[in-house]
């Protein structure tokens, strides 16, 4: 099989064991090879050679992809992340610099993968400032044993990584944090966290919460009123037999009962609710 019909099988969707085999499957290509494409891209904006380049370096994109691994993300997702940082490269890419596409790549696919991690990892955004982002993807590596650091590894990584021992630690605290669900499981468990809700006081049947929601019943009440009383007799007619019956009319009953068509009931619905939005909102 040739290079170039193998570079024009499409990639298997849905499995990624299947898309996987098919990218290592694809062809590589040797240095003329990859020049000779990324100066047709470079001077011609050729996009057929732009996708020879990202397909024959799918296979870099996974393998960088599953180092990732760890973090508890989808690899579909990281290799996905990857590939589009890949794409990125190739479009900057300048084959005039005298490097292999590989060499340039690989920032940008770890930039989009790193990205992507700092976005999922946790509900909340775990990493803000650089030097936080570079604390993130080596304060793991720069752990010589489990457990919080001595003070000796808390300065020995801060100058190590150019940061302050407080980022550092503050760093270390919000990675061995976790999240919590705000209103958590009925689980009567005493090894089960309380969750936040719990710690909460339930206000709703205080005397001055129920006479204040009372108040703002009544008053939402006489608004409403007070804004249908501004309608014409029919318009107020259809929108109660249409919202405040007990029995709700359809817009056939309401064409019948006035003898007019279904359409004409909508039109006058709509006309009526946009003056009553307009009275309430006055």
């Amino acid at each position: 099989m040739s290079k170039q019909l193998a570079m024009s099988i499409a990639l298997p969707i849905g499995n990624i064991g299947a898309y996987i085999s098919a990218a290592y499957r694809l062809p590589m290509l040797s240095p003329e090879e990859e020049h000779s494409l990324a100066v047709r891209l470079h001077d011609n904006e050729d996009l057929e050679a732009a996708r020879v380049l990202v397909l024959s370096h799918l296979r870099f994109v996974i393998r960088v992809a599953k180092g990732y691994s760890g973090y508890g993300l989808a690899l579909p997702d990281l290799i996905q992340e990857g590939t589009v940082g890949l794409m990125k490269a190739v479009k900057r890419f300048d084959p005039n610099k005298g490097v292999r596409l590989v060499s340039f790549a690989v920032h940008w696919i770890k930039a989009e993968i790193h990205e992507f991690v700092l976005r999922n990892w946790r509900i909340v955004k775990v990493a803000t400032t650089k030097a936080q982002r570079k604390l993130f993807f080596n304060l793991r590596s720069s752990k010589k044993r489990l457990g919080w650091f001595s003070n000796e590894e808390v300065q020995g990584v801060a100058r190590d990584l150019g940061v302050k021992p407080e980022t550092v630690l503050e760093m270390e605290a919000r990675l061995n944090n976790y999240d919590v669900a705000f209103d958590g499981t009925a689980v009567d468990d005493d090894q089960t966290p309380v969750a936040p809700a719990a710690y909460l006081a339930d206000m709703r049947m205080e005397p001055a919460s129920q006479l204040e929601h009372s108040d703002s019943e009544s008053s939402e009440k006489e608004q409403l009123y007070s804004a249908l009383d501004g309608l014409d007799e029919r318009s107020k007619a259809i929108l109660q037999a249409r919202w405040l019956s007990g029995k709700k009319s359809t817009l056939h009953d309401l064409a019948n009962h006035y003898s007019v068509s279904t359409e004409r009931i909508r039109q006058i619905e709509k006309a009526a609710m946009a003056k009553l939005k307009g009275k309430l909102a006055a």
